[in-house]
């Protein structure tokens, strides 16, 4: 059996699970996030919530962990929330929020506006002597982590400097430059 489909996800105080047809919907104090799922069964018993699959087809198998890891996250994300937070390394790289706006100076001929979903609250954190640091919150993992992908893609970090935007505690490869 899956090791991750078969462990059973506990149902927090305050959180509400919906399951018609093929769908899933998770509502908390956060959200409200529904899924779309085939090839399992879900029950709820008590505050507990197991996945079944119908056989032991790799599909089904595969899927079995996949949807227990979806709905763990959405149950998490309603009730607790996710945060990534990103820092920005090199001189003269800013940051500032404006709303579901996010300004972005990263050493290029013009700033970088992006423009957030309004599930993600941004903030910035700029102290002297101290890098930039971008901090996304949302009750969507997914939201959150495809945002934060989005945002590291404008200037990645390289190898010979460390410049560029890398998540906070991340850890780059540095190579040594050319030897005189």
């Amino acid at each position: 059996m899956s090791r991750v489909g078969k462990n059973p996800i506990t149902i927090p105080e305050g959180v509400s699970v919906e399951v018609s047809d093929n769908k899933i919907i998770v509502k908390g104090k956060l959200g409200e996030i529904e899924q779309e799922f085939s090839d399992v069964s879900i029950n709820i018993n008590e505050g507990i919530l197991t996945l079944e699959r119908p056989s032991e087809a790799k599909d089904h198998k595969s899927k079995h962990g996949l949807y227990r890891a979806l709905i763990n996250n959405m149950v998490i994300g309603v009730s607790e929330g996710w945060t990534k937070e990103l820092e920005l390394v090199g001189v003269g790289y800013r940051a500032t929020a404006q709303g579901q706006k996010l300004e972005l100076a990263l050493g290029f001929s013009h700033s970088i506006v992006m423009s957030l979903a309004n599930e993600i609250k941004v903030e910035t954190v700029s102290e002297k002597g101290a890098n930039p640091i971008i901090k996304l919150s949302s009750f969507d993992k997914q939201l959150v982590g495809q945002v934060a992908a989005k945002i590291r893609s404008f200037r990645k970090p390289e190898p010979y400097k460390g410049k560029g935007i890398r998540f906070v505690g991340e850890q780059i490869r540095r190579k040594a430059g050319k030897q005189a």
